[in-house]
């Protein structure tokens, strides 16, 4: 069975260019804190991809700082001297569960078309000393796609004397992002996300700013992160970058957005009744999240999986659990649509056959439930 991947924002393919990059590296010997020739090698590889991550990011090569992760980089910035944090309940769990644990939490409710700071934040901002405190919300929300207008609700943090953290993870190479012009002090990054390996990601800290309660350890990554660096994953995540970065400025996700439209027309063609999030807001060009009120979305993850379609019911971090959407329930959306939703994510290598197949498969899974329900 020809099988169809659509779950990229859970985790996109290996780029051949990130899988080039790896293997080069994996013949490198030194470690990039020695000072000898084979360590400033290995250290020329590092200081290469800082580069072209922060090309794609927006962002100054010394305001990289390599992690394992977008989890890794959430718990450096959200540290425990934090007054208060604000946050939206539709924050990825690596952002909205460090802050439930922070001192005080202050929940943000998003909406269809995204957060509306004015509303949300200055109703609480006399109770709390805003200066010792923090902004996080996310660039993009990773199931619906619902891009937010983090530049303005920076701009409101700022003039709160605030922090300001988004969670750049499904934004960056789908979309523009420009870390300078959104003025942030922190964003998360994850370079799985882009094509690159798993367990590599990246913290941009703004110059001027620093982590306030970094790792003890070696001193590596100016400080702020310590441990020997993960050469060959920072390897392929620059690379992947280099290759997002073309990816933008080609056109290549105009082409997507225009699959995840006919895709949408198709399943509301066939399915009437069909809820499609965000669809009409600022969306990231590559996700499709849709619910059929009353079908279970873990049990159309199942069947899909069965006809030879990978697609979720959610961030992949919550997948397995048999519970409505905790984004869509922020949002609104009553218990039962919000456990019947699924998302179907795009990208650049995605089909028009296999997005069309989807849709039968989808629709024929569709009519056997309606005849079962009757």
């Amino acid at each position: 069975m020809n099988r169809a991947y659509l779950d990229w924002n859970a985790t996109a393919p290996l780029r051949p260019e990130a899988r080039a990059a790896m293997l080069q590296a994996m013949d490198i010997i030194g470690n990039p804190s020695s000072v000898h020739a084979e360590g400033r090698t290995a250290k020329g590889i590092v200081e290469t991809a800082r580069a072209q991550v922060a090309a794609l990011a927006g962002c100054e090569p010394q305001e990289v700082v390599f992690t394992s992760g977008a989890t890794e980089a959430a718990a450096l910035a959200l540290h425990r001297g934090l007054d208060v944090v604000y946050f939206s309940e539709a924050e990825h769990d690596c952002v909205y569960n460090r802050a439930n644990g922070l001192a005080h939490s202050v929940y943000v409710y998003p909406r269809e078309g995204g957060l509306h700071a004015d509303d949300e934040f200055s109703y609480r901002s006399d109770e709390f000393d805003l200066t010792e405190g923090m902004f996080a919300i996310a660039t993009a929300n990773g199931e619906t796609g619902v891009v937010e207008d983090v530049t303005r609700i920076c701009g409101f943090a700022r003039e709160a004397g605030a922090a300001f953290l988004t969670d750049a993870v499904q934004a960056v190479g789908k979309i523009p992002f420009d870390f300078r012009a959104v003025n942030a002090d922190f964003a998360l990054l994850s370079a799985h996300k882009i094509g690159g390996p798993k367990g590599v990601g990246a913290l941009i800290v703004r110059n001027g700013v620093d982590v306030i309660d970094p790792p003890q350890g070696g001193g590596q990554e100016m400080g702020r992160r310590s441990g020997t660096e993960n050469v060959i994953g920072i390897a392929g995540f620059g690379a992947a970058a280099k290759a997002a970065s073309r990816d933008l400025q080609d056109g290549t996700w105009d082409r997507v957005e225009n699959l995840r439209d006919n895709l949408e027309a198709a399943l509301e063609d066939a399915v009437k009744e069909t809820i499609f999030i965000g669809k009409g807001v600022a969306r990231l060009p590559n996700t499709c999240c849709f619910a059929t009120p009353g079908w279970k979305g873990e049990t159309q993850v199942m069947q899909m999986d069965l006809a030879g379609f990978a697609v979720s019911a959610g961030s992949a971090c919550s997948s397995g659990k048999v519970k409505e959407s905790r984004v869509l329930r922020a949002m609104g959306y009553d218990p039962v649509t919000a456990s019947s939703a699924i998302r179907v994510s795009l990208g650049p290598t995605t089909t028009e056959t296999e997005v069309m197949g989807f849709a039968r498969a989808w629709s024929d899974a569709h009519s056997r439930w309606k005849q079962r329900a009757a």
